[in-house]
């Protein structure tokens, strides 16, 4: 088997008194999205930005193809690949679809600042923007201003400006937060497609998109991954029944 794009090693953070994770080991291979779930307060965001190097762990490791990544900030793990999406969207509201992608897309070249004028007529970066825009099906919206985008359409967003960064791949918190089920399912449908340009480490508590998208599921519970597997596993896992599915399995 190939070796894990991600690999996470006993990340442990405590606050104070709270252990908000414990030991946390899991992996993330090529083509796959690998889905993590549980109660809220089980650790879950904590996890996310230890790996995306927000907050430092205590103890543990997070290995990017091979590559230690302790001592590299956020924006150092951004260049080298990991692409996140927020559970609060966080894209630029007075820029236009085509403008936000744009920077993305500069941010990922590793150039210096330039002033925005000259960043908009880059041919490479425009190019590279338009593309990531069609594959995140919003092709016609490049004008509009993100602050004029339908909730699932500046998700798309969000998806447009992680391709821009040429991901390794792609760490989603909860990107389904607030859609109706039309709106999931259609970005459910864009995720599958995306596994196959970087693997999905994927924080979501619909369980119906869970479910029908993972290859693999790790339940956290108290900061503890309690279990790890198949989607048919993890619903027939009477521990994971107990602490957390219940009725929703």
């Amino acid at each position: 088997m190939a070796d894990p794009i991600l690999d996470i090693r006993g990340l442990s953070r405590s606050f104070g008194a709270l252990k908000a994770t414990d030991d946390v080991s899991l992996d993330l291979r090529a083509g796959e999205i690998h889905a993590l779930i549980g109660p809220n307060g089980a650790g879950k965001s904590t996890l996310i930005k230890q790996i995306s190097g927000e907050i430092a762990p205590d103890a543990g490791e997070v290995r990017l193809r091979g590559r230690s990544l302790a001592g590299v900030d956020a924006a150092g793990r951004a260049r080298l690949g990991m692409a996140r999406s927020f559970q609060v969207s966080s894209v630029a509201p007075e820029f236009t679809v085509l403008q936000n992608v744009v920077l993305s897309a500069q941010g990922a070249s590793g150039a210096s600042f330039r002033f925005f004028r000259p960043v908009m007529r880059d041919a490479g970066l425009l190019g590279t923007a338009h593309d990531c825009i069609a594959q995140a099906g919003l092709s016609g919206r490049e004008a509009v201003p993100a602050a004029e985008l339908a909730h699932g359409e500046r998700r798309k967003l969000e998806i447009a400006m992680a391709l821009a960064l040429r991901p390794a791949l792609f760490l989603l918190d909860e990107p389904m937060a607030g859609m109706g089920t039309e709106g999931a399912t259609a970005l459910g449908d864009l995720l599958d497609g995306l596994r196959h340009r970087a693997p999905i480490l994927l924080v979501e508590h619909d369980m119906d998109a869970v479910f029908r998208l993972s290859d693999r599921v790790s339940v956290l519970v108290y900061g503890r991954v309690v279990a790890t597997g198949t989607p048919d596993e993890i619903r027939a896992d009477p521990e994971v029944q107990r602490v957390y599915l219940g009725e929703e399995a």
